[in-house]
């Protein structure tokens, strides 16, 4: 499994904002080949925030990355305060509480 990982920066008070991109790139990842599930994730206190998707392959997650770079910087453009980090990670394992 694969890790999609997507930082930003809205700055504080914006949560409404995370709200609305949450749901729209959530819309558009579930009808990616592999997409297993998205995280969503800020700190209200500093407006940092992003999203963690789970894909079955490494080559689904870069699909994944290079088919919503466009849709993502158009979105984010005049409303974060740097560009956003991206990567794909390979899930070596999974730790829970029994």
């Amino acid at each position: 499994m694969y890790a999609l990982l997507t930082t930003f920066t809205l700055g504080p008070g914006k949560e409404e904002l995370g709200d609305k991109l949450g749901a729209q790139f959530s819309a558009i990842l579930k009808n990616q080949k592999g997409f297993k599930k998205l995280t969503m994730f800020r700190d209200d206190a500093t407006g940092e925030c992003g999203g963690f998707s789970l894909w079955e392959s490494r080559e689904d997650a870069e699909a994944a990355m290079a088919n919503t770079g466009n849709e993502l910087k158009e979105s984010l453009t005049g409303v974060v305060t740097g560009p956003p980090k991206r990567g794909v990670y390979d899930i070596w394992d999974v730790f829970e509480v029994e």
